[in-house]
């Protein structure tokens, strides 16, 4: 790299919130299946704990070697609706057990794959998980789980979304905060290093590596230098910050996945906010011009955002995967809560910008007596979009026991 590349790079570190958002391993749980489900955890925890002893301790290493903030540590695991076998019981709660032990025990952040793939239909084995899902999110800290209730090619499993709706209301009625821990897709990806949605897919080998890069930051201060840029600048200004992002995304990953001795899978490249100042999504659409987020231009903007990144991104990554794109979670995004407060950006506008960017309706509080059909409905509206845009969708929505439209 040329010296001027090395010191953009160290200010992008410094200056810019530029971090590897997540570590995030993936394990195989396909040869855990026993037939008894209390033996499948035990299982369970025993290849976690093998598989991902030295997770830790390598990504905090590498941070401290080269100076690169890595923020999460995580794992994902094999649908766990998929580990029943011959059990004819169905209690999954030892294998959440399980895993959240494991994730405490390991240090790391959170372990995704509570998971169940309903897209075109539900086995008992998987209604049972949907089922005990509130009472799972309520005695586990660090286990997330998700819903894939609809695909391209399989349509809407329509059954599943109407229980779905009844299921995060279950979940949210307990603490909303264990809303923030379940997502429903439609067109899930098996790759995904992201929480809450991520789940090791069983296309996937038994154990790989996969980073998730973030720096909205980075991407603001780049085109604010440049104020009077032509769209042409604009994307091209968008496309070399996202490279030089991704890189380092690509570098760490292969350097983790070598000190683990195991297969480096893929980087995602997205562009993930945090409520800290300088890290949020919607400024960077009103840095490119927009007077606040919301207002007519605002998808027309995003879209551009998210079509810059990918295609800066792809050239500096082996192999890119996962969600890949522009995050816009309401409660995660300093100028997105801005925008909501002040009544600037309606729910109609978040869906019409979902359909441009990366995954769906995230982190949006919604009043505790919001009944069962409408979060039922506003999954069915939303997976619509991913089901004939042919793209992955989600809902990740917090209703509020007690609090209504305007409360904080």
């Amino acid at each position: 790299m040329e010296t001027q590349q090395i010191k953009e790079t160290i200010e992008m570190i410094s200056e810019e919130n530029l971090d590897i958002r997540t570590i995030t391993m993936g394990i195989s749980l396909l040869d855990c299946v026993t037939g008894d489900l209390q033996t499948t955890a035990d299982k369970v925890y025993a290849k976690i704990m093998a598989k991902a002893a030295n997770l830790v301790p390598v990504a905090d290493a590498i941070s401290d070697e080269y100076g690169i903030p890595i923020v999460n540590k995580r794992i994902s695991v094999t649908p766990v609706s998929l580990l029943a076998g011959a059990d004819q019981n169905l209690d999954f709660r030892p294998i959440a057990q399980a895993m959240d032990r494991a994730a405490k025990d390991l240090g790391v952040d959170l372990i995704g794959g509570y998971t169940a793939l309903v897209q075109n239909g539900s086995t008992p084995a998987e209604t049972a998980l949907m089922k005990s899902l509130p009472e799972v999110l309520d005695t586990t800290e660090r286990v997330c789980a998700s819903v894939n209730i609809g695909s391209t090619r399989s349509g809407l499993n329509m059954d599943a979304v109407k229980l779905m709706g009844t299921v995060v209301k279950e979940v949210a009625m307990r603490k909303p905060q264990n809303a923030m821990k379940l997502v429903v897709f439609c067109n899930a990806v098996e790759d995904n290093p992201f929480m809450a949605g991520a789940f090791w897919g069983i296309s996937e080998g038994d154990v790989a590596i996969n980073t998730g890069v973030s720096g909205p930051g980075v991407v603001e201060r780049a085109i604010a230098a440049k104020p009077a840029a032509s769209f042409e600048e604009i994307c091209e200004t968008i496309k070399q910050t996202a490279f030089k992002v991704s890189r380092m995304g690509q570098f760490v990953g292969k350097v983790a996945a070598d000190r683990l001795d195991v297969p480096f899978n893929i980087v995602d490249l997205s562009l993930a906010p945090t409520p800290a100042k300088g890290d949020s999504v919607a400024q960077i659409l009103e840095t490119m011009g927009l007077s606040h987020v919301g207002t007519p231009g605002t998808t027309a903007a995003l879209a551009l955002l998210n079509d810059a990144v990918k295609k800066g991104g792809i050239m500096a990554a082996e192999r890119v995967g996962g969600l890949s794109g522009a995050f816009i979670p309401v409660s995660e995004d300093a100028n997105m809560i801005t925008a909501a407060a002040k009544g600037q950006i309606s729910l109609e506008k978040l869906e019409a910008m979902t359909a441009v960017c990366s995954v769906g309706l995230d982190m949006v509080a919604v009043p505790g007596d919001t009944p069962d059909a409408t979060i039922s409905g506003m999954i069915a509206d939303e997976a619509a979009i991913g089901m004939i845009n042919n793209k992955t969708t989600a809902v990740r929505v917090i209703p509020v026991p007690g609090k209504q439209v305007g409360y904080r």
